[in-house]
């Protein structure tokens, strides 16, 4: 072999390897990317609250006596647990129990007054019978049936007017007494005693009209709870009355409901500062699902508006402007932008309808430095960091 031709040989292979080195030294560095499966599932369309919801009670009242004045008796504790009727607070009504022992005394005495005349008005009545009997037997004058007959009916009326008059005073025992239950405060359902405002010897003072002032008693119907959660008036239109929901709270991580749209609010809310939304009532219907659930917990709802099971899927954050995907090519490492049609959506999946293919991987981590279409990637599960 010629020395020319092998000092060209070297040169060459000599400038291979520099090339070589170059592009290793040169060589973009493969990006690390999180990938989601196009596979088969269910799909569904959902309508999220804009605000934070809240667990409500079905019942829950802000109490306070009818009268102010000062606290005579406080039986109830926060925490406890009363029955419809009973006792949470008395203002002193020494007076007032004072005029209704003093109504019941006068009706007392009423009645037996009206006992009395309508006793005699039966005497009265069976003396003119006898009158008239020995009338007819012409035994006693007409004159003096006459006044038998008169006198009983005059007996009979006093009777009547005995009888009103002690009506009039079990009427009186009623104003009494109505009088005095406006400083007895009741529960007017079973429930849990939220809040007390007050303690004994203290004085209470009703709420001026417009002026609304803490409740003497805060009372929560614990066993009926619901969520209400605010919802963007843009998506309003499209819920319904008996949508499922799935809702989720902050407070037990992990854990979701099933319930359904119970109400819809038949207005828009406008706050200052914040979206309009209406808002909309849930109710849990799973009742093992309302264990552990206490008012003013927050929640989150799911209104599911349509479902479709068995189609094609991809995680809805591997969506870029909504239409595109990044598709991860195993055979060379690269990406691919691939334009795809999509169908129903959620934040979880979203429906592919073309342009993909069940098995193939597409990129969830959009948002990284370098993930673009050509780029030379490592799948994270694959030994990327």
């Amino acid at each position: 072999m010629p020395v020319a031709f092998r000092r060209l040989l070297l040169l060459l292979l000599l400038g291979a390897a520099v090339m070589a080195g170059l592009y290793y030294i040169t060589r973009p560095e493969p990006v690390a990317v999180r990938l989601g499966a196009v596979e088969r599932g269910a799909v569904r369309a959902t309508v999220a609250n804009t605000r934070a919801g809240t667990v409500m009670a079905c019942r829950r009242s802000r109490l306070a006596p009818a009268t102010g004045g000062q606290v005579a008796r406080l039986p109830v504790r926060e925490g406890g647990r009363v029955k419809a009727g009973d006792l949470l607070m008395a203002i002193w009504n020494e007076d007032l129990e004072a005029k209704v022992r003093l109504a019941e005394s006068e009706a007392t005495a009423a009645q037996a007054r009206a006992d009395e005349a309508c006793v005699l008005g039966e005497v009265s009545r069976r003396e003119a019978e006898r009158q008239s009997q020995l009338a007819q037997r012409r035994v006693v004058s007409e004159d003096v049936v006459d006044r038998a007959t008169s006198e009983a009916l005059a007996k009979e009326a006093g009777c009547r007017a005995a009888l009103a008059a002690a009506q009039v005073s079990r009427d009186r025992v009623k104003v009494a007494e109505a009088e005095r239950e406006r400083t007895l405060l009741r529960a007017p359902f079973d429930g849990v005693i939220a809040e007390v405002n007050g303690e004994l010897g203290e004085f209470i003072t009703p709420s001026p009209p417009g002026i609304p002032t803490p409740p003497a008693v805060d009372l929560i119907d614990a066993g009926c709870l619901y969520i209400s959660a605010p919802i963007d008036e843009v998506d309003a239109p499209g819920i319904r009355l008996g949508m499922p929901v799935c809702v989720t709270l902050d407070a037990f991580s992990g854990r979701r409901c099933s319930g359904q749209v119970r109400r819809i609010a038949p207005y828009v809310l406008d706050r200052e500062k914040q979206a309009r939304s209406v808002e909309v009532e849930v109710e849990l219907t799973h009742p093992p699902d309302r264990e552990g659930l206490m008012p003013g917990y927050s929640a989150d709802v799911e209104i599911v508006r349509e479902t479709r099971e068995d189609v094609l899927r991809i995680p809805t954050e591997a969506l870029l402007e909504g239409t595109r995907v990044l598709v991860y090519r195993p055979g060379d490492s690269r990406l691919e932008s691939r334009r795809v049609e999509v169908g129903l959506s959620n934040w979880e999946h979203t429906e592919v309808r073309s342009g993909l293919e069940q098995g193939e991987r597409v990129v969830t981590s959009v948002g990284r430095e370098g993930v673009k279409d050509g780029a030379l990637a490592v799948p994270e599960a694959d030994g990327g960091t």
